[in-house]
């Protein structure tokens, strides 16, 4: 056991934590003013349900011994075994119950990251149990398939700290939803307008902060991995902001602070499959990349007619398939020896397992949401009343209001 790399990946943990208040201020900040605490609650209550599935039962479906590459055994149900010992298997050089928590918290935050697309109609109880079953059947045993040893790890797929199991599964998540659940009242008749803009910049800085710990702590040590990954993590995330407002700007005449936001995020999301396995050069051009191709994905929505209230599709879905795209092509084990060779360095077989990944992914992602989402609606119904939409879900679910004035 090393305690560099313990307590390396301790304040990651951390990091990776502060990530799903932030997206909570992040996103309270871009619905209207009456719906901001129904926001922040539906982010911050995945810490809870999450935590609790986690330990009985998620981690050991996600990290358990494999069974036929699908799913982790109950080897680690109600965390059996999880100890201060390292795991043979995981993190070796730290205890397997840091390796656990760590998990946790990128567990946590992919179905809160969803709430951004249903956002401002859905049920506080409906997304209870939205969050449990989702969490279950779809992003533990995607976790097994890549970083549990499951059947895409021994193809060859990587993905260094979430394009495919974070970004992509609520991507596709975040889509369904969208459509199921429908569009909010008044959509296409009326702005909607981001209510507080300077706390969508608050949550910005905050996620950025905690991305560090999201990518660099991915390498589960203190080396130059983690060095690589935490350096590109900040250069392409500066790109995308970057690239992202100049297209705006020529597109629309004004470069705009949520632009600016939107940007960076889509930035750091797209560099996160990639950033343990590329050199400086190529974050520099994913971030570019981010910046322009999201921002055109965005635009697409109001074309395509569904109702994707924060832009979870056109950011985090886009941008974990554009990442894993770039990865296939930009990898090189000149920057990690245990990654891989990209399409550029005559890594053929692993770009096609990449793109294998990917439709394996949003498949699955995209079929086991659809029947948990109509089975949600089936039993007590996704969304509020219209009346409770026209009042807000501050107060209709939660009897409060955030501001006094």
């Amino acid at each position: 056991m090393n305690a560099a790399d313990t307590a390396f990946l301790l304040i990651s943990a951390g990091l990776v934590l502060l990530m799903t208040p932030a997206l909570s201020v992040f996103y309270g900040g871009l619905v209207r003013r009456k719906n901001i605490l129904g926001t922040i609650m539906q982010s911050l209550i995945c810490i809870t349900v999450v935590t609790f599935l986690w330990i009985y039962l998620g981690y050991s479906l996600a990290f358990g011994p494999d069974i036929k590459g699908i799913i982790g055994g109950l080897k680690y149900i109600a965390l059996r075994g999880v100890g201060q010992n390292p795991s043979p298997d995981y993190a070796s050089t730290v205890p397997h119950i840091v390796f656990m928590i760590y998990q946790c918290m990128f567990a946590i935050i992919t179905p809160a990251l969803i709430t951004g697309a249903f956002a401002e109609r859905m049920r506080f109880k409906s997304f209870l149990l939205f969050a449990v079953l989702w969490s279950i059947l779809v992003y533990s045993p995607v976790c097994h398939w890549i970083w549990g040893g499951g059947w895409l790890a021994r193809l060859g797929v990587l993905d260094f700290a979430g394009g495919l199991v974070v970004h992509l599964t609520c991507g596709v998540a975040a889509l369904v939803t969208a459509i199921v659940v429908g569009p909010r009242r008044g959509f296409r008749r009326e702005a909607f307008m981001p209510h507080n803009l300077p706390l969508t910049v608050i949550g910005t800085g905050l996620l950025w902060f905690g991305w560090f710990g999201f990518n660099g702590g991915s390498a589960l040590a203190v080396n130059g991995i983690a060095a690589q990954a935490f350096v590109n993590t900040h250069i392409a995330g500066a790109m995308g902001l970057g690239s992202w407002l100049i297209l705006e700007w020529i597109h629309q005449k004004k470069p705009t602070t949520l632009g600016a936001c939107s940007g960076a995020i889509a930035g750091l999301a797209t560099i996160t499959p990639a950033a343990g396995f590329v050199n400086i050069h190529a974050a520099v051009f994913i971030g570019l990349l981010a910046g322009a191709i999201c921002y055109l994905a965005v635009l697409f929505k109001n074309r395509a007619g569904y109702d994707d209230s924060l832009d979870v599709v056109g950011i985090h879905g886009v941008g974990g398939l554009l990442g894993t795209l770039c990865l296939g092509l930009l990898a090189t084990k000149a920057v990690n020896p245990d990654g891989a060779n990209g399409l550029l360095f005559g890594g053929l077989s692993f770009f096609i397992s990449q793109l294998i990944g990917i439709l394996a992914v949003g498949i699955y992602t995209f079929v086991i949401t659809w029947i948990i989402t109509k089975f949600v609606d089936f039993i007590m119904g996704l969304r509020v009343e219209p009346e409770e939409e026209v009042a807000g879900l501050d107060v209709s679910e939660h009897g409060e209001t955030a501001y006094n004035i």
